[in-house]
């Protein structure tokens, strides 16, 4: 008892003696004020592109996609503070800013999701077909090409030395691609639906792709007893674990989407929208968590996840609350991309580029080829099953169209490769995103007038033209049965999809949705409500020659 009352005594003494210790944390505060230095020129950065965006479209001036203006501003900020006061503000020199971890638990989720919730599903499963042929094997290709290729090329000493799963998952992120201002202007142009959907298509289902088989060859990498073993072998193991990975993260998206179907139909929570909002938020993100608890992906998770409840729950839900939604998704989803856009031109200030220019021109050539052996090929196949084919012009805006971007980027940084090598790979991504996006992105709309101009549609273009907005979030083309067999002979042939659309109209959507009836659409409790949505849904039509196809 004496010795602890004397041990208290002594510590109680030596803390009265040091009060300097305790009083103030120090290097806490020092953090707290990079952090808040770094939160604050994002802020600053994505205000000025937000005004800039605005401006470009009062200017209907359409050359220029909004990435690529996001990205010049961030370096334009950040090369200024790099010139003025010799670095960048908090500690954006010290460690990077843009924590990869961060992109992929909240400013990834939103963009894939959105783009999920917000699809077409009539052109999307009717093309289904295709978009998986191109999604799944096009980036297994692709990925293939530019890995096997800097593998064999390093070993002969003519580019940066990589393994081959270094290489291969090198390949499967710069096979993630991003064409948004691709997107923006078929809508501008009234390209083909078929064309618009399997490019928005693939996109979605190939940057979930991407990230899988990234993740994948990665972790095979890790792991001695898969290494130790042939190339062959290596490629086997790390398809079995893809399609492994693939399948159960989806089976967690769909199961999710389905139980929240049957709460949102079963539970009144429509009376109060505030609790209905809520609970759709954590629908949107307990299934990415469970997916990642489990080790598998949680963006392919909530990709699905955000398919099915927007073909089931999503007409559960009162109107008020259908539109908040779609709105809210649409804005925190572009605020994301432009998060991380502008990160991508402030990032030029805030590491150390190495920058390896055999290795980067050999890549980016590769990027291309590989591309090119990834679309022309597989669209000759698709096109013997398919009665709407894909001509050698939609072949060719497909291989145009693939833009690297925000996921391409933030995989970059994702991966812990040696310091140097780390250093020659986010270099080299960096730069062949900012090539893609200024060069692909800034020539789309001049090459599409000149490979689809119309004389008769002329005047309608112009009048449309003002409304591009460079987003992936604009809706879509009427649906066009475009794998269904026409004519007589589609009266009598029953394929997979028409199966699953019996099936569903007559099973699923009875079971999973609400029975529609005069007064949906009123559960907020007065008439209020639904004059507002309608004033809403009026001024949300941008253009007259878009129509809103649901």
């Amino acid at each position: 008892m004496s010795n602890n009352t004397t041990v208290f005594d002594a510590t109680t003494q030596s803390s009265m003696e040091c009060p300097d210790r305790l009083i103030l944390p120090v290097k806490g505060t020092e953090d707290e004020v990079n952090h808040s230095l770094k939160i604050l020129l994002m802020f600053f950065v994505i205000a000025i592109c937000f005004l800039e965006i605005y401006l470009l479209l009062r200017s209907r001036f359409h050359y220029i996609p909004e990435s690529f203006l996001v990205v010049v501003t961030g370096a334009a900020v950040g090369g200024s503070f790099a010139v003025i006061y010799g670095h960048l503000p908090g500690d954006f020199e010290k460690k990077e800013a843009f924590d990869p971890t961060t992109f992929f638990l909240f400013l990834l989720p939103p963009i894939i999701y959105e783009s999920a919730y917000n699809l077409h599903k009539g052109n999307f499963f009717k093309n289904i077909g295709s978009i998986l042929i191109f999604a799944l094997v096009g980036t297994a290709v692709s990925a293939f090409v530019i890995g096997g290729s800097l593998f064999l090329l390093g070993k002969k000493g003519y580019v940066y030395e990589l393994s081959f799963t270094e290489g291969f998952a090198f390949g499967a992120f710069l096979s993630a691609v991003d064409p948004v201002a691709t997107l923006a202007v078929f809508h501008a142009l009234e390209v083909e639906p078929v064309l618009n959907m399997l490019v928005i298509g693939e996109s979605v289902l190939n940057d979930a792709v991407a990230v899988v088989l990234s993740s994948t060859v990665w972790e095979a990498s890790k792991n001695t007893d898969v290494m130790d073993y042939t190339i062959s072998y290596t490629i086997l193991v790390c398809a079995l674990r893809f399609a492994l990975v693939f399948l159960a993260s989806a089976s967690v998206g769909v199961v999710f989407g389905l139980m929240a179907a049957l709460l949102f139909k079963h539970v009144a929570l429509r009376r109060y929208p505030s609790l209905e909002f809520g609970m759709m938020l954590i629908f949107i993100y307990v299934p990415f968590c469970v997916a990642d608890v489990l080790n598998l992906s949680g963006i392919l998770t909530i990709l699905f996840n955000g398919i099915v409840m927007s073909h089931y729950t999503h007409f559960n839900l009162s109107r008020f609350v259908q539109h908040t939604m779609q709105v809210t998704l649409r804005s925190v989803a572009f605020i994301s991309e432009t998060c991380v856009f502008a990160y991508l031109g402030l990032s030029i200030f805030s590491f150390q580029i190495t920058l390896d220019i055999a290795f980067i021109s050999v890549t980016l050539v590769l990027c291309l080829a590989a591309r090119a052996v990834n679309i022309f090929p597989l669209c000759i196949c698709v096109n013997f099953f398919r009665t709407h084919k894909i001509t050698p012009k939609m072949m060719f805006i497909m291989w145009f169209s693939a833009i690297r971007g925000a996921v391409c980027f933030a995989l970059s940084l994702r991966f812990e490769f040696e310091e140097k090598k780390r250093n020659v790979i986010i270099t080299t991504t960096l730069v062949i995103v900012l090539f893609t996006t200024i060069v692909f992105g800034g020539s789309t709309m001049p090459l599409l007038k000149c490979l689809q101009k119309r004389e008769s549609r002329t005047k309608k273009d112009e009048d449309c033209h003002s409304e591009i907005c460079l987003i992936k979030t604009e809706k879509l083309g009427e649906t066009i049965d475009a794998e269904q067999v026409t004519g007589v002979e589609g009266l009598y042939t029953i394929g997979p999809q028409s199966l699953f659309l019996k099936l569903d109209a007559k099973y699923l959507q009875p079971f999973f949705t609400r029975q529609k009836n005069s007064h949906q659409g009123s559960e907020c409790g007065s008439r209020l409500s639904q004059d507002f949505d309608q004033e809403w849904y009026n001024s949300a039509q941008p253009c007259p020659c878009f129509e809103e196809s649901q």
